[in-house]
C-alpha cells in the first residue's frame, strides 16, 4: 500500500512538479527497483494509520493538482501509469491473500453466472500462416514501453486448443505421476521440482483418493472445468510434454487472440475493438475468481478461441525481448532489466483491471513463481 502512493507521488507530484518527497526515508522503503527483496522484511514500516494517512494525503494532491486545469499530454500519461500501477498491485494483494490461505475479501462476490453449455467441447482451432504484425500500434493509446511497436513476424500454421488447459485435464498429468516422472520435465524444472519438494499443485489437497483445491481459506472439491491455475512455466512444460502438446509462442498466441482472418486486420480484444465487459471476459474480479472455461461466448476470437482475455494469464514459450528500436519509457525500470530473463505470459486473469489488459500486453514472472493466477492453453505439435 505504502509502495503505491509513493509510485504514485514519484511520478506526478515530484517528477512532474518538482516537489520533495514527503516523506525521504520512504526512497530506502517503497523504491521497488533499488531495494533489494531481501532486505524488505527489515525495513522500519510505518504503521497501518501513517501509511492510510500518506496514501490518503498523495491522492488528495494529485487530483487537486488537475483542479480547474486541462491535463497536458504529460500529465494524462503519468495519471494513466499511476492508475495501472495500482491495479496491478490490487491483484498482486488478491494474490498474496490465496497464497497465505486468507479470507476471500468481504466485498467480492463469488460467481453467479448460469451453468456452462455442457455440449461445448473443449477443441484445437486451425490459424492460417503468414506476415503477423505482432506489439502495438502508435495509435493504440497508453501502451508500456515492451509493446512499442507493431513489426512484421513470420507465423507458421498452428493449431491452438479453444481453451485454456483445465484442471480436469491437469489432474490426468498429476494422477499419472507427472510430478515424478523425469521424462516430462526440463533440466531446470526438475531441479526445481526436487529442491522445493514439489508433488503436486499449488493449493491442491487429497481428500479420500480425490483432489480438493483451497480456494482462499476454504477447501472445495477441485473444479473440475475451472482453468488450470497456480501453476509456474515449468509445471506448464512438464504437463505440455506429457499431453505431446507444447506452449504456443508469443507471437502465435497474439495472432490467434488478434488477428480476423476475414478482414486480415487487428484486432483490440479477442471480441474486436469494443471494451471489456462482464458478458466478453472475467476481469476486475467481478466474479470473485475463475470461471468455468466453456463459459462467456460473446468474447470469442472470430477463430473460436475461448477466454483469451481474462480467468487466467497463459504461459507463452518465449522470455521477454524487446521489440526493434526499442527506445524504454520514461519508467526505465519498468521492462529493459528483465530482457532475456523472464518468460511471458499474456491474456490477463479475473483480478486484473480492463483498463490494463489487450491482445498486445505483455506480462512476465521469473519462471519458477507458481502463486499468481497463471494458467496456460496448448498447440497441438
Amino acid at each position: 500500500m505504502g509502495h503505491v502512493a509513493w509510485f504514485q507521488e514519484y511520478w506526478i507530484l515530484r517528477h512532474l512538479d518538482g516537489r520533495p518527497a514527503l516523506h525521504e526515508q520512504f526512497d530506502g522503503i517503497y523504491d521497488a527497483f533499488h531495494v533489494p527483496y531481501k532486505l524488505r522484511w527489515s525495513h522500519g514500516f510505518p504503521s497501518k494509520a501513517e501509511t492510510l494517512r500518506y496514501a490518503e494525503g498523495v491522492l488528495d494532491a494529485c487530483t487537486r493538482r488537475l483542479s480547474g486545469r486541462t491535463p497536458t499530454r504529460e500529465d494524462e500519461y503519468f495519471y494513466e501509469l499511476a492508475a495501472l500501477h495500482e491495479g496491478m498491485h490490487t491483484e498482486n494483494l488478491l494474490g498474496v491473500r490465496q497464497t497465505l490461505g486468507y479470507a476471500r475479501p468481504p466485498t467480492l462476490r463469488e460467481d453467479t453466472l448460469a451453468p456452462a453449455d455442457s455440449e461445448y467441447e473443449p477443441h484445437d482451432v486451425e490459424i492460417p500462416g503468414g506476415a503477423y504484425m505482432l506489439g502495438a500500434e502508435p495509435t493504440t493509446g497508453f501502451v508500456f514501453d515492451n509493446e512499442m511497436w507493431a513489426h512484421p513476424v513470420e507465423v507458421a500454421p498452428f493449431a491452438i486448443a479453444s481453451t485454456p488447459v483445465t484442471k480436469a485435464q491437469f489432474s490426468e498429468f498429476v494422477d499419472a505421476g507427472g510430478y515424478s516422472e523425469r521424462r516430462y520435465w526440463s533440466g531446470p524444472g526438475w531441479r526445481w521440482r526436487r529442491k522445493q519438494e514439489v508433488e503436486q499443485p499449488f493449493a491442491w489437497v487429497r481428500e479420500g483418493g480425490s483432489w480438493s483445491e483451497r480456494v482462499f481459506d476454504r477447501v472445495v472439491p477441485l473444479r473440475r472445468w475451472h482453468p488450470m491455475c497456480h501453476v509456474n512455466i515449468h509445471e506448464a512444460r512438464a504437463y505440455c510434454r506429457y499431453a505431446n502438446r507444447r506452449l504456443p509462442t508469443e507471437a502465435e498466441w497474439e495472432k490467434a487472440a488478434a488477428w480476423n482472418p476475414a478482414t486480415g486486420e487487428k484486432r483490440t480484444y479477442p471480441w474486436g475493438d469494443e471494451e471489456p465487459d462482464p458478458a466478453r471476459a472475467n476481469l476486475d474480479v467481478t466474479r470473485g475468481g475463475t470461471i468455468d472455461v466453456r463459459l462467456l461466448p460473446d468474447g470469442d476470437t472470430s477463430s473460436g478461441c475461448r477466454q483469451m482475455i481474462g480467468n487466467v494469464w497463459e504461459w507463452v514459450d518465449d522470455r521477454l525481448e524487446p521489440y526493434p528500436d526499442f527506445e524504454a519509457g520514461p519508467y526505465a525500470e519498468y521492462s529493459a532489466p528483465y530482457f532475456g530473463k523472464k518468460p511471458v505470459l499474456r491474456g490477463g486473469c479475473f483480478a486484473t483491471r480492463s483498463r490494463l489488459i489487450s491482445n498486445t500486453y505483455r506480462n512476465f514472472f521469473i519462471r519458477h513463481r507458481r502463486n499468481i493466477f497463471a494458467g496456460f492453453r496448448t498447440c497441438a505439435g
